[in-house]
């Protein structure tokens, strides 16, 4: 998939990106703004977001910090927009260092399904409104290799990204025949500052073979960026509930 702007592509129209303070979020926002959206950029990190708006220095972007997972940020975002989204990217996420299901917390497991599904949950919920009225709009989830495998992270980062999936799937199915599209994206590794240290041994001893035989390389921002405008455009307008593996091959392994 080519990564060249398309010029206009989203002229006229708001787009939502949660994570948009670094990473595939960033990217995302950037590339959006470049093919004429306007941009609301949401990020849990405030600093971020306004390196990002010195960087970009264009009123069509408009930053609103804040915890995805919280019910205020996704009240700052439908303001931001003016209550107007047709194209929402729920990118927002975080890992749970490795950590397999005996050695979990609690604290653990609710903040990952709060960041990775609940979040993207009640921000898809606060859209659909306005694009149920139009007849048009277009979400593409954030999920992941683990949201396939077992293999690839720990137990609650793996269950949070087959929820999101399942998320995708149910939304298209619901509302794709009234104009909605929605669809996700399922990156392996990836070159972001997200942070995923091991912190079990075991997990370390079961997945780390694993992965260093298996990995194909670690994506660009910018490619998976490109993936999910592609799939946010008129130019995916017949794809509904898809799950690109945009992981290099590592699905086919």
């Amino acid at each position: 998939m080519s990564t060249a702007i398309v010029p206009g592509r989203f002229e006229g129209r708001t787009a939502v990106v949660t994570g948009a303070g670094s990473g595939i979020g960033k990217a995302t926002a950037l590339r959006l703004l470049a093919e004429g959206a306007t941009v609301v950029a949401s990020d849990i990190s405030a600093p971020r977001l306004e390196e990002l708006a010195a960087e970009v220095g264009s009123a069509k972007l408009k930053t609103v910090p804040g915890d995805v997972a919280a019910a205020d940020t996704i009240d700052a975002i439908l303001a931001a927009a003016d209550g107007v989204v047709d194209a929402l990217a729920n990118n927002a996420g975080i890992m749970d260092a490795f950590l397999p299901v005996g050695e979990l917390t609690d604290e653990m497991w609710d903040r990952v399904m709060g960041v990775n599904v609940t979040g993207p949950m009640r921000l898809t919920r606060a859209v659909l409104p306005g694009m149920l009225a139009r007849g048009a709009g277009a979400i593409v989830n954030t999920a992941s290799e683990a949201g396939i495998r077992a293999s690839a992270s720990g137990t609650a980062y793996t269950a949070s990204k087959h929820a999101v999936i399942g998320l995708t799937k149910s939304t298209a199915f619901f509302y794709g025949p009234q104009g909605v599209r929605t669809n996700a994206v399922a990156p392996g590794a990836v070159m972001t500052n997200i942070e995923a240290p091991f912190h079990s041994e075991f997990a370390a001893g079961r997945i780390g073979p694993i992965m260093q035989t298996t990995i194909p390389g670690a994506a660009q921002p910018e490619e998976l960026a490109a993936a999910i405008t592609w799939l946010l455009s008129d130019d995916a307008s017949f794809i509904n509930g898809a799950i690109l593996m945009a992981d290099g091959g590592w699905s086919a392994v």
